[in-house]
């Protein structure tokens, strides 16, 4: 039998998917379901291998996607909006291909639907094995840890959200382990036939993740997608420009 997915639901309406990124849990989305709950069901999930969901060695985007769709199954929900950030952009797409009747518009924050060939995490990888490693006992020694190997002081505290205290040690929520082995799934993408979902591309300016290369491939995948740019803002524009995000979403949404 499968395992369900953790998850949290507010408010009432047409409900709207949160789709949390690598590393991440149902909360990163926070900002954008405070708004959103004014007048949505909003569903926030912690993916497998992540938060307190379940723990498994298969980590890919049919496994994630399929979690998903069993888990909005078994509460009922006949159709929704997705909106995914990174690997949840491409979890999110998934589940757009394979439940297209149930999904009435997908969201996609700063993610192509396409392989990515750069190792961007090797760095984080290195830091949470540290903190495996030395077992720190508190929050403050886990991320002196965290330090040695991420320069980026945002990037630290954001994973320092999943650590929690197990026994006398700190140690992650998520499963280092199976997301080091996967990591190569994480990176791929196999091409979705043509769908015609309505879809809404969010591009943080200064992010390299979807870019004007990709977009032979998006347009093949979605031929009626529409795309925005939000300035001044990285690959994390829901946290960095959460109003700015909200706007383009609600005026995408009330179409």
């Amino acid at each position: 039998m499968s395992q369900q997915l953790n998850y949290k639901i507010q408010g009432e309406g047409h409900t709207i998917v949160l789709i949390h990124g690598l590393f991440g849990n149902l909360d990163n989305l926070g900002l954008l379901a405070r708004d959103l709950v004014l007048d949505h069901q909003v569903l926030s999930v912690d993916l497998r291998n992540h938060g307190q969901s379940f723990h498994s060695q298969t980590h890919d985007y049919a496994s994630m996607a399929k979690d998903i769709v069993e888990l909005l199954s078994n509460l009922g929900i006949k159709t929704y909006t997705l909106v995914g950030h990174s690997m949840g952009g491409k979890v999110a797409m998934q589940v757009a291909n394979l439940s297209r009747q149930n999904t009435s518009a997908l969201i996609v924050l700063d993610m192509a639907p396409v392989q990515y060939h750069q190792r961007r995490h090797d760095d984080v990888f290195a830091g949470l094995f540290a903190v495996l490693d030395h077992k720190p006992a508190s929050r403050k020694e886990a991320m002196a840890i965290l330090e040695q190997h991420i320069d980026t002081d945002g990037v630290r505290q954001f994973l320092s959200k999943s650590l929690y205290k197990e026994g006398q040690h700190m140690t992650w929520r998520f499963n280092v382990h199976s997301l080091y082995q996967n990591y190569l799934n994480i990176l791929a993408w196999e091409t979705q036939a043509s769908n015609t979902v309505p879809t809404l591309f969010i591009k943080g300016a200064n992010s390299d993740y979807l870019t004007r290369e990709y977009q032979p491939q998006i347009q093949a995948q979605y031929p009626i997608a529409k795309a925005h740019v939000i300035a001044n803002t990285g690959h994390w524009l829901h946290a960095e420009k959460p109003a700015e995000v909200l706007r383009v979403m609600r005026r995408f949404l009330s179409k």
